[in-house]
């Protein structure tokens, strides 16, 4: 019985109606184009902060949408020290964060090289440079071996586990992967953003890693994606937007997956709609740069101590929750007496403002 589509005997042949997908990709399309041309008008140091923050995120969300909780300004000072990019004082970051980096940015500043196995080896070893994952040890750099059963996607607790889906077995994956990199390297002349949409699904469908299948696939993407603009440079990020309906990426997905044909247009049109509002994204993105940017141009000159300087940041770059006192005391290492002093000094100043409520629950956020 045939449960999955790799199981049908016309796999990979996939088929989707140009028709229903020809209106979405062509506004999505003109929409990268603007957005394009948007930021190459920029200056260069906007330009370059635009670059670090899309690329940030992009690192951030791809790991949350598996569970994965990264340092930012680990991720942020290993993206600008790699890139060249000065953003500050450069801070050491975990092996892990390093890993990570070194996948997405191999995938998109390197968009033009051919697509290997040898590559994708070294990216999944930049993933898991313990070879483990979690407490589990893992095959690392090459494909699974399916030694300790199927390659399954599952969750609920033991004993009530919901199986998602099953990859295909770890026998044919020399030719599944050959098939899928020959593709996407040399293959059929399609529209580049529907080839990062197909080439996302064909490669999480094969899921031939032991873990990291999901990461490496939003990678390819992105690299195809690189493709379709013939630029590094990037300024969206589709993982951020996936990270934002993950539910609805698992559904659409398991139902691909599931399908009893191969015919993928309901996959590409969700696609679509994700890289359009990744898009919208990264006109906030755009938008938030300028503000940092026209505050610090405001207050050229103007002294700040070095906490002041980075909890005024971390607020421009979108603080998550209320500032209070305590808070800025964790975060800058310091008493909660030198705390409130530096944010009093930044009210007076008509910097930060006293948001509604008082007492032990007052916070605090920039003056508009």
């Amino acid at each position: 019985m045939v449960e999955y589509i790799h199981q049908l005997p016309e796999w990979p042949a996939f088929a989707w109606s140009p028709e229903k997908l020809s209106r979405q990709l062509g506004v999505a399309r003109h929409r990268q184009g603007r957005l394009f041309g948007q930021m190459q008008a920029l200056g260069f140091p906007l330009r370059q902060e635009a670059i670090l923050t899309t690329l940030t995120e992009d690192v951030l969300k791809s790991s949350e949408i598996e569970g994965e909780i990264l340092d930012r300004k680990q991720v942020r000072s290993s993206i600008a020290r790699r890139l060249g990019i000065d953003a500050g004082a450069v801070l050491p970051a975990d092996r892990h964060v390093e890993g990570v980096v070194e996948m997405m940015l191999n995938a998109t500043q390197n968009f033009s090289e051919r697509l290997t196995d040898e590559r994708l080896f070294d990216w999944h070893a930049a993933l898991f440079p313990t070879g483990r994952s979690g407490l589990n040890r893992i095959v690392v750099g090459a494909w699974r071996n399916d030694n300790s059963g199927p390659m399954q996607v599952v969750s609920g607790p033991f004993g009530k586990e919901r199986i998602h889906y099953e990859a295909p077995a770890a026998e044919r994956l020399d030719d599944e992967m050959k098939g899928f990199l020959d593709w996407f390297n040399n293959g059929e002349d399609i529209d580049p953003v529907l080839k990062a949409g197909l080439a996302h699904l064909w490669f999480v469908t094969i899921h031939p890693f032991d873990d990291g299948n999901g990461r490496i696939a939003r990678a390819i993407a992105d690299m195809a994606l690189a493709r379709s603009e013939d630029s590094p440079q990037r300024f969206y990020s589709m993982s951020a937007q996936i990270r934002l309906d993950r539910k609805a990426y698992y559904d659409i997905l398991e139902r691909t997956q599931k399908s009893r044909d191969l015919d993928v247009t309901l996959w590409l049109e969700w696609f679509l709609q994700c890289f359009d509002h990744a898009i919208e994204g990264a006109e906030q993105t755009l938008s938030d740069v300028l503000t940092k940017a026209e505050f610090w141009k405001r207050y050229a000159g103007e002294p700040f101590n070095h906490r002041q300087r980075d909890m005024i940041n971390r607020l421009l770059d979108g603080f998550e929750g209320k500032l209070t006192s305590s808070k800025y005391a964790t975060i800058e290492k310091c008493s909660p007496d030198t705390a409130l002093r530096d944010i009093n000094e930044l009210v007076d100043r008509g910097i930060l403002q006293k948001d509604a409520g008082g007492g032990r629950s007052t916070s605090y956020s920039l003056q508009e």
